[in-house]
């Protein structure tokens, strides 16, 4: 210990040997061992899949600098090299049972492998790595893993140093004859592949480490111990989770007498005298990829997983299982290629296929869905619907394909939809773009001005609509003027539509203007504003953080207001205060005070309400739904809202809204309109909100004479308003271990989805209904994979499962206050999960390990307030009771 604290202690005095230093004419023997693992996030290393390479390396110096003694020479070779079991396995689960090192490396990469390798060391830092310029890529790879291993200083810092995982952050601290090196994997500059999901929540997490224990022993390494850890697991479910762990050892054997110095002033000189066909090559790693001798064309997996996409079956997990593993084939195949086999596939199976081949998201898939594609021609308008929905969706769209949108909206669209489809779809990639640093982009600078400028200089009311429903997406910070306008001064749906765009906005751009004028629009200071309109406002003053002055004049207006808004703002007031909202502190303060706090304001009758409640609250995500619906006077809907968030601590998706909105509709029972609705046509339609996407409304009836006419020929049916196959989750990284191999940890979970709602009514029993109907099946799949060339080893893990959400409001209006029933059911909802763990050959040998389990989410009615069961039992009551007295 005294030697080596006194050999530090000369170096440092003297500056020289300030990396390692080999002694002359000697040969160092190490042994060493590069291993890998990988498995579930939180299982034991025992029982993991994995291998070893196992092997002799010889060290010596070949060469000193006679004018800088820390610029060094050496040469390094593998020998004795051995492939195995990570861990100790039966001889029928062993792969490598009865196969030569030779066999399974196969001899000419062998050779290659034990080629000896060069390095200059100058200050401990690695400055050139000579190789054989023909070597394969992979052999090069395991060489410049253990070239990286001795690449050392002696003195506690941090710098930046290039090595196998490229130019990384890398920490070194040193206590007497032992130093330890950080890594900081995330600072790594080096090319590889990868992306990652547009919201948290439906992303993955990612956590890497590396660092390495030197043992050192007169002036020279003794014992390395490196390890690198990299796991990842899903946001929404931690429990879905891989690693993959790399370990190095090298451990001196023995020292052996050696040759000696080869004289020489320069490097190049060594070099040339030891083997001319050296050269100086990069010690970052080279991309390595093995490629898949058995692997299905595209055609052949399309008809492998045809069966699966039929129309009918797209209510079943199998239908996205089979969807991710076409993205997964279509990302490698060419424009050829696509377009052969979507030229070649009858019509019911298309709109899958368009799904799968926009979700793929390369220049390929774009290009050939582009061409495939015709806006000119009307009779492919679904087609044409699910390629920009599915663009919508699209997890890292590019700028490329928010240019080819834009472009095809100043072209000619035969289809009036399409058109607005089109805008609404730009307006959604526009905030992805922005979200990812990209609002300077030339194609999102030009989409943001044609919106604006198109949205100022447009007369037509659905022109306007169409711009509007584009900021509802991109929510633009320069559109706030523009909307604060529309919602102040626009009339009817107008006005409801600007309001709800400012709605999405977060709360820090609720400025002290916007407040302004959404107080205007709620107490109408100078117009009179529809309910749908002033409950709008309403909500974005209470959600953004409101004054004292500001609640207390919302509350104050409690009383004075029509009859349902009276019910529905009361009703707003108190989920806030149950569900302990932001709002609830200063909502509390307020009715202290006994003016605004007294029983003629809080006993207000009507059948609007507004609620929210959880789905779910669990370690990872909560889920919560809330369901608010606004009638007026006459007992008619005016607005159904129901909606589906999912948050954590950090991040919130918005991954359901639907909108039923109605108006018009008193001369059906002739009644009376309430204030401010005197004039409005006959309206019904429906809006979506999906995994934050605004999509194009769908209208039920538009006019009086079209009510009548559904009303007559109308057969219950829901009206479908998105069905496809959704890419949810979407990463992919690259990595290159320390020891060598590529790996790759890949997550897609995918979404077949049918939403459908419709609106019933029935004068003879004077009663309506709205169903909002929401089909879902989900498949998850998290992979890690290691790359070793001569073999991979990985494991699969993946859930499963398929659910139904069904939103029913019955309203019985032969008497006042109506009867109004909400219900919110949730079918039982099977769960699978399995795992995979695998190791295979090229030769086809392959060890496999599986486990699984399966559940079932009991089936349940979501509880509603109090006043909502009390509702329903007199509805059902009363349809029993008419029921038996029929005859």
């Amino acid at each position: 210990l005294v030697n080596s604290q006194m050999l530090f202690l000369f170096a440092f005095q003297t500056g020289h040997t300030t990396g390692p230093s080999l002694n002359n004419d000697k040969l160092y023997k190490f042994a060493y061992s590069a291993e890998v693992y990988v498995n579930r996030v939180k299982a034991s290393l025992q029982k993991s899949a994995g291998y070893r390479i196992s092997s002799g390396v010889d060290v010596n110096l070949l060469w000193r600098n006679p004018d800088n003694d820390d610029d060094q020479l050496i040469k390094i070779t593998i020998t004795d090299v051995q492939i195995e079991n990570v861990n100790e396995r039966p001889a029928a689960k062993n792969i490598f049972e009865g196969k030569s090192t030779e066999k399974i490396i196969r001899k000419e990469y062998l050779e290659a492998l034990q080629r000896p390798i060069v390095l200059e060391l100058v200050r401990g830092k690695v400055k050139t790595f000579y190789s054989y310029e023909n070597e394969p890529g992979f052999t090069q790879n395991i060489k410049r893993g253990l070239a990286s291993l001795f690449q050392l200083q002696l003195h506690s810092g941090s710098s930046r140093e290039v090595d196998i995982s490229g130019k990384c952050n890398t920490t070194y601290h040193v206590r007497q004859d032992q130093v330890t090196k950080i890594k900081d994997l995330d600072s790594c500059e080096i090319e590889k592949k990868g992306f990652t999901s547009h919201n948290r929540i439906v992303d993955v997490n990612t956590k890497a480490t590396s660092s390495s224990i030197y043992v050192l022993e007169d002036s020279f390494i003794k014992s390395i111990k490196a390890e690198e850890n990299f796991a990842f697991v899903l946001n929404y479910r931690r429990k879905t989770g891989v690693k993959i762990v790399s370990k190095q050892r090298l451990e001196l054997k023995s020292i052996q007498a050696g040759l000696g110095l080869i004289a020489a002033k320069q490097v190049a000189s060594v070099i040339k005298t030891l083997d001319p066909n050296y050269v100086a090559v990069p010690l970052e790693a080279e991309p390595v990829k093995s490629e898949c001798k058995k692997c299905p064309s595209l055609s052949e997996h399309w008809q492998s997983i045809r069966e699966h996409m039929h129309p009918d079956k797209l209510s079943k997990p199998e239908a996205a299982k089979s969807f991710l593993s076409f993205i997964q084939n279509m990302r490698k195949a060419t424009k050829e290629e696509i377009l052969k086999i979507i030229k070649s596939e009858n019509k019911e199976f298309l709109p899958q296929m368009v799904d799968a081949i926009t979700s793929a998201q390369t220049p390929e898939s774009l290009e050939a869905i582009l061409e495939f594609l015709d806006f000119k021609d009307a009779s492919t308008f679904i087609l044409q619907e699910r390629f920009l929905y599915a663009c919508g969706f699209a997890s890292h769209p590019s700028e490329a394909l928010l240019k080819s949108l834009t472009e095809k909206f100043k072209g000619d669209v035969a289809k009036e939809e399409i058109r607005e489809t089109l805008v609404i779809i730009m307006g959604a990639l526009i905030r992805k773009l922005c979200d990812k640093g990209g609002c300077k982009l030339p194609a999102v600078v030009e989409a943001k001005r044609l919106i604006l400028n198109r949205l100022e200089k447009a007369k037509k009311d659905d022109n306007v609509r169409m711009y509007l429903l584009a900021l509802k997406n991109a929510v633009l910070p320069e559109a706030i003027p523009v909307l604060l306008k529309y919602a102040e001064s626009g009339e009817g749906p107008i006005s409801s539509l600007a309001a709800t765009v400012l709605q999405r906005y977060n709360p820090s751009f609720v400025t002290k203007e916007v407040k302004e004028t959404m107080n205007r629009i709620y107490h109408q200071t100078r117009k009179v504003h529809e309910k749908t309109v002033r409950t709008t406002a309403a909500a974005i003053l209470l959600n953004s953080n409101p004054s004292y002055m500001e609640v207390k004049n919302i509350l104050l207006s409690i009383g004075e207001l029509p009859m349902e808004m009276n019910k529905y703002m009361l009703s707003m007031i108190q989920d806030i205060l149950h569900f302990e909202m932001p709002a609830s502190k200063i909502i509390r303060q307020v009715l202290k005070d006994m003016r605004t706090h007294n029983y003629d304001r809080f006993s207000k009758m009507g059948s609007s309400s507004a609620y929210t409640g959880y789905v779910i609250r669990g370690p990872d995500v909560s889920s919560t739904y809330s369901l608010d619906i606004l009638y007026s006077g006459s007992g008619i809907l005016r607005r159904s809202n129901m909606n589906i968030h999912v948050f954590d601590r950090n991040a919130e998706l918005h991954a359901i809204q639907v909108v039923i909105e109605a108006q018009g509709l008193e001369s059906i029972i002739a009644a009376t309109p309430d204030e401010g609705e005197e004039n409005l046509d006959s309206f019904a339609g429906m809006s979506p909100i999906l995994f934050d996407i605004q999509l194009r409304p769908v209208t039920f009836f538009q006019g009086y004479g079209d009510l009548m006419s559904k009303m007559l020929s109308a057969t219950g049916d829901p009206m479908n308003v998105v069905k496809g196959l959704i890419l949810v989750t979407d990463f992919l990284q690259e990595i290159q271990l320390q020891s060598g191999p590529t790996a790759s940890a890949e997550f897609l979970g995918g979404l077949a989805i049918d939403i459908s709602g419709g609106m019933e009514f029935s004068l003879w029993y004077q009663e309506s209904k709205t169903n909002v109907k929401n089909r879902i099946a989900a498949f998850i799949s998290g992979n890690a994979e290691v790359d070793s060339f001569f073999l991979k080893t990985g494991i699969e893990t993946t859930l499963e499962g398929e659910t139904a959400l069904d939103f029913i409001s019955t309203v019985q209006f032969s008497q006042y206050p109506f009867l109004v029933c909400m219900q919110m059911d949730r079918v039982d909802s099977p769960f699978r999960a399995h795992m995979t763990k695998y190791e295979s050959l090229p030769s086809g040998r392959r060890y496999t390990a599986r486990s699984g389990k399966t559940a079932a989410l009991a089936g349940n009615e979501f509880p509603l307030h109090q006043e909502n069961s009390n509702m329903c039992k007199k509805v059902f009551g009363a349809k029993s009771d008419s029921a038996s007295s029929w005859f």
